[in-house]
């Protein structure tokens, strides 16, 4: 098998690699480069040296490309370049006067997608009824985009809609969608944001609120050096992941924003905040209270529950709460600072939450013993009642 993945890359190492992409003007642009196969009578040393680079190079997508986007280049559309993009590759999309109204999946691994000076922007146009954006590729970094009036019938239009493990977003914006990101259930993946703006994201429908940022069951998820403002319905910040660290973000109502939390993690987890401001507004649906912890019967461990350095501000005339705990886990607090009249941590209610949270799962364990006890038993009856002729609906 080696030696037919060796003779095999010989055979490619003669020939020139050429990617042709043909335009609507029938122009014919192409990427060439070449090997040099030794001589003959050094085989010994070909053969060694082809090892090698076998050996260099596993771990590494062979030929991996980097496409330009924009109006003047072949690829005109971010879609174009994602039904072409193999794993490994970068696409650099460029500036377009009035942005790109067009949307892409990703399906390829380890993709790079950056713009390329500033203002890049998609806009106003969805893919699958989701997003802008949906990542369905692994290990994917986004980089220097702007994500605007992303709009579904389900109220969850995102920026950027991620399914696949492992996405990186780094000094990108999101502006005006029904949501910024929404990130999938997706185990033993980490989601990474840094230096990012989140604008007025996050609006409610008739049945339900999106938020700006959404975050399924993952592993981790990390936010720094960002803003998160004006968040009109849903929450901020809404994580199921096993850990949400913050580090030296603004997250905060703004004049127009109403958020139900700035950071709420309503199904267990571990949370580590450092060095954030946190901003509540008098129009917040929870008035004065900036963070939410809960887990409930059933929920998984919250380890850690840590709080340095961060800021809490009120534009209320309320005092407002700073973390608000409904978990069996100890809060860890130094060096915040708070308000006068402030109050750092409450536990109010927690007890009347725990009850209702046991009846809950109570109620749910025993739907699901007897749906396959009222299965079996209805099989049971119609076996019974087709000897004579009848059927049980």
């Amino acid at each position: 098998m080696l030696l037919m993945v060796i003779m095999r890359w010989m055979f490619r190492a003669q020939r020139q690699v050429e990617y042709r992409v043909k335009t609507s003007m029938n122009k014919l642009y192409s990427y060439q480069g070449s090997f040099e196969v030794l001589p003959a009578g050094t085989g010994r040393w070909t053969l060694l040296g082809i090892l090698t680079v076998l050996a260099a190079l596993a771990p590494y997508p062979a030929f991996a490309t980097v496409y330009r986007v924009g109006p003047d280049q072949v690829l005109k559309t971010p879609s174009q370049a994602a039904r072409i993009v193999q794993t490994g590759d970068t696409i650099e999309i460029e500036p377009k006067p009035g942005g790109y109204y067009d949307c892409a999946v990703w399906n390829a691994n380890n993709l790079t997608i950056e713009g390329i000076g500033q203002g890049v922007r998609l806009t106003d146009s969805t893919c699958q009824g989701k997003a802008i954006f949906v990542t369905v590729g692994h290990n994917i970094t986004i980089r220097n985009l702007t994500f605007a009036r992303a709009v579904v019938p389900d109220w969850n239009g995102a920026g950027i809609r991620a399914e696949g493990r492992d996405l990186r977003i780094e000094d990108s914006r999101f502006i005006d969608n029904q949501s910024g990101i929404l990130v999938a259930d997706s185990p033993g993946s980490t989601v990474t944001i840094q230096n990012s703006q989140f604008i007025d994201n996050g609006f409610c429908g008739p049945r339900s609120c999106a938020d700006s940022i959404e975050v399924g069951r993952i592993a981790e998820l990390k936010i720094s050096h960002s803003l998160i403002t004006g968040t009109p319905g849903g929450d901020a910040i809404h994580s199921l992941a096993t850990l949400t660290q913050l580090v030296s973000n603004r997250i905060e109502d703004g004049e127009t924003g109403a958020a139900n939390y700035l950071v709420d993690l309503p199904f267990g987890g571990s949370l580590i905040m450092h060095e954030n401001t946190l901003v509540r507004g008098s129009r917040s649906r929870q008035p004065g209270i900036a963070v939410r912890i809960m887990q409930g019967v059933g929920a998984p461990k919250v380890n850690q529950l840590v709080f340095t350095g961060n800021t809490l501000q009120s534009d209320s005339e309320h005092p407002a709460t700073f973390i608000l705990n409904w978990t069996g886990t100890r809060a860890q607090l130094s060096g915040n600072h708070l308000g006068a009249g402030d109050v750092p941590l409450s536990r109010s209610g927690y007890l009347w939450f725990l009850t209702k949270s046991s009846i809950h799962y109570v109620i749910a364990e025993a739907k699901d013993f007897a749906r396959p006890v009222r299965a079996h038993l209805h099989t049971i009856v119609n076996s019974i009642l087709g000897k004579f002729g009848l059927h049980y609906r």
